[in-house]
């Protein structure tokens, strides 16, 4: 192959000029995460604030253990009004958001820190998160790819990834479309309220429904290894 380019294009291993930069994994690689829209500092923050901006971060990673989010986002700011160059700020507070449910300022963090470092592998896996909650499958399908070239061997992305393909199946297949009542109104009308009730008083109804119970649990019925549910991601 390499002998019917040097003749196809008249070229040889000898011609140096013709080189490029970066082997070309590293040109694919930038290529796949560039991320033009984020602008990062010239100037560097005060070792004085570096240490305060760590000690701000530290403090908002004990809230989040904590399960105090709204003071761990205060924290994580504050870490970043000290340090705008660091995207493990942006992506912790990103996690924080997600936590809060604000998945919209989850999302912007995490292009914040992708932005800053374009390899930071975790904040396209928050991202991926994000965007599920936020039904946006296909986007996170992406997000969780990206975060597994950069970290091939990791599970969760691997497992999240799963979750946000499942989703975006169901959410595409004709059944599932076939089905959008409205649920709500449904079980809060009385009259079918009245007629489940007789329903479920019938002895047979109540063994199929016992059958179908058991066959849920840890069964078929519990969807594709267990990862069908939103409640199922796991936080990387």
């Amino acid at each position: 192959a390499i002998q019917c380019l040097e003749t196809t294009f008249k070229i040889s291993a000898s011609d140096c000029h013709l080189a490029v930069p970066q082997p070309l994994t590293e040109i694919f690689l930038n290529s796949l995460l560039k991320n033009d829209n984020i602008t990062i500092p010239e100037t560097s923050p005060s070792p004085e604030d570096i240490e305060r901006a760590e000690q701000l971060k530290n403090e908002g990673n004990n809230h989040m253990k904590e399960e105090n989010y709204r003071c761990a986002v205060e924290c994580y700011t504050k870490a970043i009004d000290l340090d705008l160059r660091n995207a493990v700020y942006y992506c912790n507070r990103a996690a924080a958001h997600s936590k809060l449910g604000n998945y919209t300022e989850a999302t912007g963090d995490c292009e914040r820190a992708i932005g800053i470092d374009p390899t930071y592998s975790k904040a396209y896996g928050r991202m991926g998160l994000a965007l599920t909650a936020m039904n946006k499958y296909p986007e996170a399908i992406s997000f969780f790819k990206k975060a597994l070239v950069l970290d091939p061997e990791n599970d969760t992305y691997k497992c999240n990834l799963k979750i946000a393909e499942q989703k975006q199946k169901e959410a595409t297949s004709p059944i599932a479309a076939g089905l959008g009542f409205d649920m709500a109104s449904l079980i809060n009308n009385p009259a079918f309220i009245s007629m489940a009730a007789s329903v479920m008083q019938n002895q047979q109804v109540q063994q199929l429904m016992s059958g179908m119970m058991s066959n849920a649990v840890g069964g078929p019925a519990a969807g594709v290894g267990g990862l069908s549910d939103i409640s199922s991601l796991i936080e990387a």
